[in-house]
């Protein structure tokens, strides 16, 4: 699914007010329901620590490289921290664990990335991967995703924030991005993780006066390496593909053409058939996300340039010490 655009606007005509008010009485029906699902159902408490990487929003906010974070932190301190996720876009229900011979059809494509980092489970249950994750001897859980599930009790809570869109025309779905009523989300929430596009990116006033009385740490995604060179022929299929676009041109990246897909695109042969001939016409190589390239079948994965991203975080103290008790307690073994 690709957002609409007047997800994005609050008043005049781009916000479509109209179409907004038709979809008023699903969003209130949407709305209720996730309160009444959180509100009654009774959370697990799986006996270990468990650190959620959520968000308020639908479509992709940078909770991934989050969660990597995270998982990385943690096992260099000796901790058994384990991923969780429940493998949206893959067959798989589990609770499994990812394995290097699965395939994004079966588990996924964020629990690919996460498993080159840590060991992750895939569970449609929260609460079930949990309980299977600890008999395996995990002793931290990292969460990506679930803020809205109320299936596991959570330690510590972590709401990602876009700090470009922040949370839209502040309306839940389908009217607006919400996945729930915000002052709920936020109650729930330990702390902000602000994604910014670039470290002097200045956030709108807006967004500072909802997150007012909230931890927020800034933070943005930078690039591994440096974009490849030569013309680039640019394809996305992530939450907001042009993000991405505008990163890698930011970067020095000489794109020639960009093509979006929808989040979590399946692509198909003809797929790339079709790009490898477009980029062939400007004598461009064609990049694509992390994400991307887990998707593409395997055997057009060659040629096909990837730009990894990690996060970088602010005040990485300030999220330091939201993390010391959970490394205290797993420290008393």
């Amino acid at each position: 699914m690709r957002p609409p655009e007047f997800w994005n606007h609050r008043e005049g005509r781009d916000a479509a007010p109209f179409i907004r008010a038709l979809l008023s009485p699903l969003s209130w029906i949407y709305g209720w329901a996730a309160a009444r699902r959180i509100k009654t159902t009774q959370s697990f408490d799986a006996g270990i620590p468990v650190i959620c990487v959520g968000n308020a929003t639908m479509g992709g906010t940078g909770k991934t490289p989050v969660v990597i974070y995270l998982l990385k932190s943690l096992r260099r301190l000796d901790i058994g921290a384990v991923g969780l996720t429940r493998g949206y876009g893959g067959q798989e229900k589990g609770p499994i664990p990812v394995q290097k011979t699965h395939s994004a059809e079966q588990v996924g494509d964020e629990p690919l990335l996460l498993a080159r980092h840590a060991p992750v489970w895939v569970a449609a249950g929260r609460d079930e991967g949990a309980r299977a994750a600890r008999s395996y001897g995990a002793e931290v859980i990292v969460m990506d995703d679930g803020h809205q599930n109320p299936q596991l009790e959570k330690t510590l809570s972590l709401l990602v924030v876009d700090a470009e869109i922040g949370f839209g025309n502040g309306c839940v779905f389908p009217a607006g991005p919400l996945r729930e009523k915000l002052p709920a989300a936020l109650e729930r929430a330990d702390a902000i993780i602000l994604m910014k596009p670039a470290p002097d990116f200045q956030i709108d006033e807006c967004l500072a006066a909802q997150l007012k009385g909230q931890i927020v740490i800034s933070a943005y995604l930078a690039p591994n390496n440096p974009p490849p060179k030569g013309k680039l022929y640019a394809f996305a299929g992530i939450g907001r593909p042009n993000k991405f676009f505008d990163s890698l041109r930011r970067h020095g990246g000489d794109i020639v053409e960009e093509i979006p897909y929808a989040d979590h695109y399946k692509y198909k042969d003809e797929d790339i058939e079709s790009l490898f001939l477009l980029a062939s016409e400007y004598e461009a190589s064609l990049i694509t996300t992390e994400k991307d390239y887990v998707r593409l079948p395997k055997g057009y994965r060659k040629g096909v340039h990837t730009w990894p991203v990690s996060v970088h975080f602010e005040d990485e103290l300030t999220l330091r010490r939201l993390l010391h008790p959970i490394i205290n307690r797993s420290r008393v073994k």
